[in-house]
């Protein structure tokens, strides 16, 4: 998703005289460091009689050096900045082994260059109480980045937040004393809680943007009403291997592409927006603060509007067309991909061939696009692909349907449904299999049991961990410990289903069957997760040759055949 906005910051100090201004600095441009790629960016400064001088802080911020020579009746600053909202994800970083964990120490020459933003500048008794609190949270080898998460909700949740217009900063102390503060206080009392520690910090200013949703979250809140940007303050804190990673504890979350730095600094009075010394004078103070979306991309939660897909559609047919008269033919490999709205990012909708969810919502999909597409469609679940490095193939749904309209299957009701759990077992599918023979005329001693493969299983279990219970089923677990565990918890040596031979013969209008004769007796199949029927040991079966095969007439698919006779429910 990209949008592409125009932030305006407007900002006016009218005087009831003309008054001398010494020389102001303005740090409102956006940081070098920043993620939020900057597209553009102005700075108008009024009166239009004055000097600039664009500077660098130590600490690498943007500072534009204001000089008037004369007296000023008012001061005008009017800032706009064209940014490109890309989605980032703020845990997009590498960190280095030795930090991985925390504790863990800077090393020699690395301390050195973070002094400053290692200086404990306050150390009052309600800091140190908050230091300890922050301390109690740490876990035996806690990833760094997991103890950073916990200490932002930690400072979230200890104070309260207010709209403050009082200028500066307030001590930690009295912040933890009214328990209340601006953005700017939540950043400072994060920065001395980091730095006690042992984690190097500093006060981040900038410009938040927060883009009104496309669609109402389902499990949670769903941002603001309308799009808004403020100038806000936040914490940046120093990872090796990272760099500087933003801490927003007003929120509680970390720094994504909404939270543009204007000046990172050790101290919270070297990143003010404006500064400088003027006559005393009674002042009106004006801003503004707006954002304009001037680029949308479409996406799947904003896609195309109808007059813009008529149009795509319009130059579709036209291609179409060239493509038809100058007999041009076109084939597309693969298949479309699609992801559940709710937890893009989980494994079963990224790498996983299977996954909670996965098989359900992919049902509830193939049944709307069949009543769309397919009208008296024959359904089949069956294997899917089998990709390289997989342990299992994937399933696949598929349907199929006649050009002419003519149905195939009339009752979908007789097809199961994967997405329900009908309870059936090894039993259930015994007294079928016996049912089918007698309905069939088929001799029940053609039936034989399948078995999974104790030998292969063995070698599994074999395989497991000594930490590991292999009878221990974890959904966590790859799929073939899950099957492994399974089994061990039935047993081997119950049968797992069953399995008949049949044919139909044309000429005598009958079924016919045979008795499968394998080496090792019993029918065991191939080691797998896939329907018993996709695993039969075809290859294992009573070799006849070639010359002694029956030759079968084609039967026509579509041609009347005799129904079998209603039986009572066994």
């Amino acid at each position: 998703m990209s949008i592409k906005v125009a932030i305006r910051h407007f900002t006016r100090y009218d005087y009831n005289r003309h008054i001398s201004l010494g020389p102001q600095v303005i740090r409102l441009r956006p940081a070098p460091h920043s993620r939020t790629f900057i597209k553009g960016y102005s700075l108008n400064v009024k009166p239009e009689n004055h000097f600039i001088n664009w500077q660098q802080d130590p600490f690498g911020n943007y500072l534009a050096r204001i000089v008037f020579p004369e007296k000023v009746k008012f001061f005008e600053i009017d800032v706009e900045v064209i940014a490109d909202m890309v989605v980032i994800n703020p845990f997009d970083f590498f960190v280095e082994d030795y930090a991985h964990t925390f504790p863990f120490t800077y090393e020699e020459g690395l301390s050195a260059q973070l002094g400053p933003y290692l200086e404990k500048k306050e150390s009052g008794p309600l800091l140190m109480e908050l230091v300890a609190k922050a301390k109690s949270l740490l876990k035996k080898d806690m990833i760094t980045v997991d103890y950073l998460v916990a200490i932002n909700q930690l400072i979230c949740h200890e104070l309260k937040y207010n709209v403050r217009m009082e200028p500066g900063v307030q001590t930690c102390e009295e912040s933890m004393f009214i328990k209340s503060g601006s953005c700017r206080d939540f950043a400072w009392l994060m920065v001395m809680v980091l730095r006690h520690l042992g984690l190097a910090s500093r006060f981040a200013s900038g410009y938040l943007v927060q883009l009104k949703s496309d669609e109402k979250s389902l499990d949670g809140p769903s941002g603001p009403e309308e799009d808004f940007t403020d100038l806000h303050a936040w914490t940046e804190v120093f990872v090796p291997g990272a760099g500087w990673i933003g801490l927003d504890s007003t929120s509680g979350l970390f720094a994504g592409e909404g939270h543009i730095p204007l000046a990172c600094t050790p101290s919270p009075q070297d990143a003010a927006p404006i500064s400088g010394m003027a006559e005393p004078a009674e002042t009106t103070f004006h801003f503004e603060n707006q954002v304009t979306r001037i680029e949308e991309t479409p996406r799947v939660t904003k896609p195309y509007s109808e007059e813009v897909w008529e149009k795509i559609v319009q130059v579709g047919d036209r291609v179409d067309k060239d493509l038809v008269a100058n007999d041009v033919r076109l084939t597309m490999g693969g298949e479309p991909t699609f992801v559940s709205v709710d937890n893009q990012d989980a494994p079963e909708w990224n790498t996983d061939a299977d996954g909670e969810h996965k098989r359900s919502l992919s049902n509830i999909l193939f049944h709307k696009l069949k009543g769309e597409f397919g009208k008296g469609a024959l359904m089949q679940y069956g294997q899917g692909k089998w990709y390289p490095g997989e342990p299992l193939p994937r399933w696949k749904l598929a349907c199929f349907w006649r050009k002419d309209g003519h149905p195939i299957w009339h009752d979908d009701s007789l097809m199961a449904d994967i997405s329900k759990d009908y309870k059936l077992h090894s039993r259930h599918a015994k007294s079928f299999m016996n049912n089918l023979v007698t309905q069939l005329h088929v001799d029940k001693n053609n039936i034989s049991p399948l078995y999974e493969d104790p030998f292969y299983f063995i070698w599994q279990e074999g395989r497991v961990p000594v930490n590991i219970d292999p009878k221990k089923f974890n959904l966590k677990s790859s799929l073939e410990r899950q099957k492994l565990a399974e089994l061990l918890n039935k047993g081997l040596g119950k049968p797992v289903g069953f399995a008949v031979p049949l044919e139909w013969e044309l000429n005598e209008q009958r079924w016919q069957s045979c008795r499968w004769k394998f080496r090792r007796d019993d029918l065991y199949l191939i080691p797998g997760n896939s329907p018993a029927g996709l695993r039969l040991p075809l290859d294992s079966i009573e070799h006849t040759a070639e010359k002694d095969e029956p030759i079968t007439p084609v039967q026509d698919l579509f041609a009347p055949v005799k129904k079998l006779p209603k039986s009572s429910k066994n």
